[in-house]
């Protein structure tokens, strides 16, 4: 008998093992991530919706367990959007149905109400976990999370909008909340319901992408926002951003080992694909859905934004040597579009050469050809010295036709042609009254001249308000400038005086 019953328990102690080995399985799931898309069609050969979507449809039609996932910036800046604001981008968006996306600060760039009207149009879902309208409540159309199931494992993905959306854009009266703080909440609650692997798909920062990253509420983070491609796994926690406008997709391939029994255990392991969209073949139907936008997008560069009233020019000659009646209008533009203390773009940067007589029109087509550089408008916080600095860089040639003389709005100089370079400006004042050194300012410009171009390299040293990534386009800055005018009479008025 006690020979039985050893056997018995030895049979019983083989079964469980047995039975444990079998319980033991393994699932796939692929996560592709693309961000920030900007640009309909490739540029310099990679990026665009065509060839993103060729990417998403190869990786679908490959078999895995795939999650596309848009990490947001889309609706916005683009010179399509500024005249549709943003109907391109949805139809684009639900053709190539990504599984999941988050909104970026740039969705909330033409207001609170085309954002609902858009997220209304999405045929795909929208999480964003950290935000709400005014009175605390989810918005109609944004769950905080979603949750895929493959082969018996739970991934869920938890979507944090950019918390510096009301810095950068327009969100109106929306609420966010922190990105942290939610993400925890969110991935204890995941958890407790089941999810295997807690996915944050977020819109943020570096800064924040680094808090997210340390607080390990989360098995994986896929971001946007930055523009750069980065990659990171440290054993416990993957991150990864594909750069912007298509130019890479990030797939991460998750070989998860799965574990059942009294307690289950779940282990995974990351496998990074930087893929080059330089080698995607276009997906046809996009393809053919961004060659009937550029279309429209040619028919309305043809559409008159406003009337000449009295002549003014964009000679080299005019704008690179001293005050331009273009030039106090373009500056204008992107003061008014901004609300800054003060305004600067380089002579050098208005490329017509052309002269606009009276009773002409001005049409989106004319804006393009004088703003052909696709430079984004910026606001930087200054001091009185840097601005000072900036606007004698400016000077520095004067006496030749040089591309960095300062157009200028808001302020007025005095300028001594017989001083120095770099001590021509014996008066300046801002709003009427003397620049005071000490003082902090508001300055709007280009995202050119932020980065020191032209020589304005004490332009590198202020505090970006709305940096290159947040900033609208110029063009379509003054496009909207110059139709709420109608009528176009600029005119030299001394914002720059010149004495001997």
């Amino acid at each position: 008998m006690r020979l039985i019953a050893a056997l018995f328990i030895a049979t019983l102690s083989w079964s469980a093992l047995f039975s444990s080995v079998a319980a033991a399985r393994t699932a796939r799931v692929t996560l592709l991530l693309i961000c920030d898309m900007y640009n309909l069609s490739a540029q310099d050969g990679r990026g665009g919706y065509a060839k993103v979507a060729g990417v998403v449809a190869a990786e679908r039609a490959s078999g895995r367990n795939v999650i596309v996932a848009h990490a947001g910036d889309a609706f916005s800046p683009t010179l399509l959007s500024g005249f549709d604001k943003a109907e391109n981008v949805i139809d684009l968006l639900n053709a190539i149905k990504p599984d999941v996306f988050v909104p970026g600060n740039h969705e909330y760039d033409f207001g609170p109400e085309v954002f609902r009207q858009r997220i209304g149009q999405a045929e795909f879902p929208v999480v964003a976990a950290n935000l709400r309208d005014k009175d605390g409540r989810p918005l109609e159309g944004i769950a905080d999370s979603r949750v895929f199931e493959f082969d018996g494992v739970k991934v869920a993905v938890v979507g944090l909008t950019a918390t510096d959306s009301p810095q950068k854009s327009q969100p109106g009266d929306l609420r966010f909340r922190d990105s942290v703080e939610t993400l925890r909440e969110q991935s204890n609650a995941l958890r407790e319901n089941g999810a295997d692997i807690v996915v944050a798909l977020a819109h943020a920062n570096r800064a924040i992408d680094f808090q997210l990253y340390a607080s390990r509420a989360t098995d994986v983070l896929l971001s946007g926002d930055d523009h750069d491609l980065w990659v990171q796994y440290d054993g416990a926690v993957a991150a990864a951003e594909a750069k912007q406008n298509g130019e890479y997709v990030i797939a991460i391939d998750l070989d998860v080992q799965i574990e059942d029994g009294a307690r289950r255990k779940v282990t995974w392991w990351p496998d990074f694909r930087i893929i080059d969209t330089k080698t995607a073949a276009d997906e046809p139907r996009v393809a053919e859905m961004v060659k009937g936008f550029e279309a429209d997008l040619s028919q309305e560069f043809d559409v008159t934004l406003a009337k000449v009233g009295a002549p003014f020019d964009s000679l080299n000659a005019t704008v690179r040597s001293g005050e331009a009646a273009i030039g106090n209008l373009f500056a204008d533009a992107i003061r008014n579009s901004t609300g800054a203390d003060v305004a600067l773009i380089n002579g050098g940067g208005l490329r017509g050469n052309r002269a606009y007589g009276v009773d002409s029109e001005v049409s989106r087509r004319d804006v393009l050809k004088e703003l052909p550089f696709s430079n984004k408008t910026v606001v930087l916080e200054v001091t009185g010295a840097q601005l000072r600095a900036a606007l004698e860089n400016g000077l520095s040639k004067l006496g030749t036709a040089s591309g960095r003389f300062p157009q200028v709005s808001g302020l007025t100089l005095t300028v001594s042609r017989s001083r120095p370079a770099g001590e021509r400006i014996t008066a300046i004042a801002v709003d009427g009254a003397p620049l005071d050194d000490a003082a902090r300012y508001t300055l709007a410009t280009i995202d050119f001249l932020m980065n020191g171009g032209d020589g304005y390299d004490m332009l590198k040293a202020a505090k970006p308000l709305a940096g290159e990534r947040d900033g609208q386009l110029m063009a379509n800055d003054v496009m909207v400038y110059l139709r709420s005018l109608g009528t176009l009479a600029p005119k030299v008025e001394g914002r720059i005086a010149v004495r001997e």
